[in-house]
């Protein structure tokens, strides 16, 4: 089968689970909503185009009856959370495919070069003493501010001479993570009153999502688009990781400016993790379990691989987000994925399904 088929094939299938994802999470809460009602809820905000007067306009073409407390308790509450956490869970999966191809290595994710510490050195700053930070800057901004400073620092540390080692990247990585968190413990200890606050950002968790969230200017949803941009992006350069996969030497050979590449792909990379971390906090495990799963489903080749894990990466973390918030006590969702990508992850291992890509 062509690679365009697969590709059209698993990214159908897979946003048709989302999809049903989606509706049964909305359905789940201490108040049950029928799956019907929901998806009704749901195609009432669902915009579609309409020309009127020379000009396109955005409208919902839907009108359901519905019990008023079924349509808000599904609109208002439930449905920004969910596709908070498909944006957020799509961006993480598709960053750390990038990564993992980037670096060869099935131990890479997204944070790898150090973008969620820097984001969380930014979130807990604004937390912990907001009075060093310029007047208005809220927690995600200094939060994507923070993971961007850090991806690109890293990035000058590892360049000399106009070429970026992988090795070398990885390295300064790694010890820019180890500095940064030591700055984060500092900063716990200054926390005092703020620290449960600090901690459970740190944890990861979507609970106080809002349509806000997808910063709305002029009613264009920027976030979403802003994601979807970074995946097209990287989608357009999947050819270029799989020759990457080669080696740096074969790959120039092929005629990939190798260099120019990497810079790309590591930009976008850490660009589409630090808008995801800023809004949800630290999440583990859905950019290095997901992509491996799907991996071992669709094989290597990034134009299947990419749009594929990051479907599933939006499911996964929906799924994650109603398991925590279906408990007696509701948990960060960060917990979740890390009780169940850990000992996956650990199952993997022991049989010999992570390997050198």
């Amino acid at each position: 089968m062509r690679v365009a088929s697969r590709a059209t094939l698993w990214s159908t299938a897979l946003s048709a689970t989302l999809a049903v994802v989606v509706v049964v999470s909305a359905g789940i809460g201490p108040v049950p909503v029928p799956a019907d009602t929901v998806a009704k809820a749901v195609l009432e905000t669902l915009p579609a185009p309409q020309f009127a007067g020379g000009r396109v306009e955005l409208v919902t073409p839907y009108a359901f009856e519905l019990k008023q407390s079924h349509r808000a308790i599904v609109v208002t509450i439930r449905l920004p959370r969910i596709l908070l956490g498909a944006l957020v869970g799509f961006a993480l999966a598709a960053a750390g495919t990038v990564m993992q191809g980037f670096f060869r290595n099935p131990m890479a994710d997204p944070s790898i070069v150090g973008v969620s510490s820097g984001a969380a050195v930014g979130a807990v700053l604004t937390i912990v003493a907001p009075a060093l930070l310029p007047f208005g800057f809220g927690l995600e901004a200094a939060a994507f501010t923070g993971a961007l400073i850090t991806a690109f620092g890293v990035y000058a540390i590892a360049t000399e001479g106009g070429r970026t080692p992988v090795a070398t990247l990885l390295l300064a990585g790694v010890a820019v993570q180890t500095f940064l968190g030591a700055v984060i413990s500092f900063m716990l200890l200054r926390s005092g009153e703020s620290m449960r606050r600090v901690v459970y950002w740190l944890m990861g968790n979507l609970d106080n999502a809002a349509w806000a969230d997808f910063v709305p200017v002029a009613g264009v949803p920027v976030l979403p688009l802003f994601v979807l941009g970074c995946f097209v992006v990287l989608l357009a350069y999947a050819r270029d990781l799989n020759v990457l996969l080669l080696g740096e030497e074969e790959a120039a050979g092929l005629g990939i400016e190798v260099e120019r590449t990497k810079r790309l792909l590591l930009a976008v990379s850490a660009v589409i993790t630090g808008a995801a971390v800023a809004v949800s906090g630290v999440i583990g495990f859905v950019g290095l379990v997901v992509p491996h799963v799907m991996r071992l489903l669709v094989g290597p080749d990034h134009r299947v691989l990419l749009p594929a894990a990051s479907l599933a990466g939006a499911s996964f973390l929906v799924a994650a987000d109603t398991l925590a918030r279906s408990g007696p006590q509701e948990l960060p969702v960060g917990i979740v994925t890390a009780a169940v990508g850990a000992p996956f992850f650990l199952f993997l291992l022991r049989r010999r399904r992570v390997h050198e890509l």
